[in-house]
């Protein structure tokens, strides 16, 4: 029972694998072994989630490797793997009926999706891990399994983005590598995640000022993944993807991994309540402060679609990690909140953005003159998706913000305050980058090129089904906020 949380690890990696060996021919044959796997490894992964819930974090877990007493790769379900699997198992299924259709013109599928299976897997590794060793392991896989993804296309500007996402990444994990060793050194002599942090305070005595430097170290580090400034210029670069690709690292694997390890950083290493009110976390809450607004500056004078897209990426992500930064149950709550409705909304609007360039070559927002007429499905998901992300309630956005709003007020933490006033001026930025685009779309204001119009129409179902749904999805889930928030209330308490 208990290797049965190896599964939906395993099984796409080594499927992914397989696919990349054997390469078949019959693009039919090829597509149902994707879905199929991809399928399968979400109902696995659903099934260890529910598993967990109802019988207790134990009842799934598993060593895969013993080091010694210290050491091992081992994985555990807890409140957080739930809710990173749950968004990671959800979302995959749908982008890669997406990625199908998208792919098919682009060349080299049986190499593109045997990368896109195996990144599956390790991100999965990443929400079970049990330990810093193990979620460590999975981190750097998860850079060497995405930079084939990243570097598809393999022209000048892919393989100028894959270095730059590759020195960018390694760098960080280098440094997040430290902290960690850190942590065995300073803590209670395992690496397991304990909430409250592993931390002893007999060893810590006197060292105090050495560990805070190096959780900064280790912050920045896993915050290269989650685009935090100076660390960001990566994520915008790496749009050069194909559109699939862009989704997947702006809303469920790299980005969202950065995040993630930031939250086992904090509030299962190092402690909340070691870090609380120390100047490291001034620093670290101010450097978030600073990225939610230079993210959104940034997107409102960005002209390309998706790079404008990606920079507002670099400022949401901030908004989680503000959160976390409070160093409180509240701020926990707001964070994962956030991390929940951000991953729906920005996978659908990326889905969007790839059906426009995909289905007319335009990749500016200057050329959407009268969109919203010709891709009137492409458009209405993109609008309500832009809604949400801008707040308006009862949207996802909204609760979101809501939530790190109310946490931050909680902290009493003067800087905080600043964090609020940074949230409301990215609002304000957010409004203007996303409804510039919106209003294009539906009243054009420049001289219409009509022929070319009339070539321009909605992607085929495959496309726009998974549209649909995602924003479907995103709509039930804010309807359903005061569960959604009720069940990561007992997360951010620790109670799961």
């Amino acid at each position: 029972m208990h290797r049965f949380l190896t599964l939906p690890i395993l099984v796409p990696m080594l499927l992914g694998i397989g696919l990349l060996v054997i390469q078949p021919k019959d693009r039919k044959v090829r597509n149902t072994y994707i879905m199929a796997t991809v399928i399968a490894t979400a109902v696995l992964s659903g099934a260890c989630i529910v598993l967990t819930y109802l019988q207790g974090s134990d009842v799934l877990a598993c060593i895969l490797v013993r080091f010694s007493e210290s050491f091992s790769i081992s994985l555990r379900i807890d409140g957080v793997s739930m809710v990173y699997g749950a968004i990671v198992s959800a979302l995959w299924p749908l982008i890669t009926i997406y990625a199908l259709d998208y792919m098919s013109h682009e060349g080299h599928e049986s190499r593109f999706f045997g990368f896109w299976l195996i990144a599956f897997g390790v991100v999965l590794g990443i929400a079970y891990s049990e330990d810093f060793l193990s979620l460590y392991l999975f981190y750097e896989l998860l850079t060497l399994t995405t930079l084939p993804l990243v570097m598809h296309a393999m022209d000048e500007k892919a393989r100028y983005a894959g270095r730059k996402y590759l020195i960018y990444s390694l760098s960080g994990a280098a440094f997040a590598f430290i902290g960690v060793v850190f942590l065995l050194n300073y803590g209670v002599g395992h690496l397991n995640f304990t909430y409250g942090g592993v931390l002893d305070m007999n060893r810590v005595a006197g060292n105090e000022q050495t560990l805070l430097v190096v959780f900064v170290g280790a912050f920045f580090g896993f915050g290269v993944k989650a685009a935090i400034f100076p660390f960001h210029g990566w994520l915008p670069d790496a749009s050069v993807a194909p559109t699939p690709v862009s989704a997947l690292l702006h809303a469920v694997a790299v980005v969202k991994a950065g995040a993630f390890a930031v939250l086992r950083l904090i509030y299962f290493g190092y402690g909340a309540e070691f870090l609380r009110g120390t100047w490291a976390q001034t620093v670290v809450m101010g450097a978030t402060i600073a990225t939610i607004v230079y993210g959104s500056a940034r997107a409102l004078r960005t002209p390309h679609l998706k790079r404008r897209l990606a920079f507002s990426t670099v400022s949401n992500l901030s908004y989680i990690l503000f959160a976390l930064t409070l160093m409180s149950p509240a701020g926990l709550l707001g964070g994962l909140t956030h991390m929940v409705y951000h991953a729906v909304i920005k996978i659908t609007m990326f889905c969007c953005a790839g059906a426009i360039i995909h289905k007319s070559g335009r990749e500016y927002v200057y050329e959407l003159e009268n969109f919203g007429r010709v891709m009137p499905v492409v458009f209405i998901t993109f609008t309500v998706s832009s809604f949400a992300l801008i707040g308006l309630p009862p949207l996802g956005g909204f609760a979101g913000k809501w939530m790190i709003s109310e946490g931050a007020v909680a902290s009493g933490n003067p800087l905080a305050y600043v964090g609020i006033g940074a949230l409301i001026l990215s609002t304000l930025l957010t409004t203007l980058y996303l409804m510039t685009i919106v209003v294009r779309a539906y009243f054009p204001i420049g001289k219409l090129d009509v022929e070319a119009l009339e070539m321009i129409h909605d992607p085929g179902k495959a496309m726009t089904v998974p549209l649909v749904l995602l924003t479907t999805a995103g709509m039930m889930l804010a309807l359903c906020s005061d569960r959604v928030i009720d069940f990561l209330t007992l997360v951010a308490q620790g109670a799961l």
